[in-house]
């Protein structure tokens, strides 16, 4: 059913992203899919960049790279259907484009449980859910479930 998954991952919370990843193999080995993990780097306020090395982005990019090709050896998938992508902005903004350029037919991804403040400003995961032109899959936490 579906071909192209798109697993964002945040490498700084790993246990926060298992749900999804766990999910989005199991649908990849049954479908035979293509898996596509995804780490968004945020953007740094420009008042901070005057403090940082001036390649510090790349040394981001370049890190999260390795810790994404790390993970994607550790999966029980085959290598020639993983594949792996760093991106910079906004977290929402990023998944929404990795996953048009991938041709990503499903979109699976980690959520908090809704707060006050994500009814307010919205959390990243329904950002995607409302703008995505493909399926969704949130995944709540383990930890959080009711």
């Amino acid at each position: 059913m579906f071909k192209k998954i798109l697993v964002p991952v945040d490498l700084a919370e790993l246990d926060f992203s298992k749900p999804a990843l766990d999910a989005a193999l199991s649908i990849a080995r049954t479908d035979g899919a293509t898996l596509r993990l995804l780490n968004v780097l945020q953007l740094l306020p420009a008042m901070m960049a005057e403090y940082l090395p001036a390649d510090f982005d790349e040394i981001q990019q370049k890190n999260a790279s390795e810790a994404l090709a790390k993970l994607a050896g550790g999966l029980d998938l085959h290598p020639a259907n993983i594949s792996a992508a760093v991106r910079i902005g906004p977290v929402h903004h990023e998944v929404l484009e990795e996953a048009k350029e991938f041709g990503a037919d499903l979109i699976v991804m980690s959520s908090h449980d809704p707060g006050l403040r994500t009814y307010f400003i919205g959390s990243n995961a329904a950002q995607v859910v409302r703008h995505a032109h493909c399926s969704v899959m949130v995944v709540r936490s383990r930890a959080e479930a009711p």
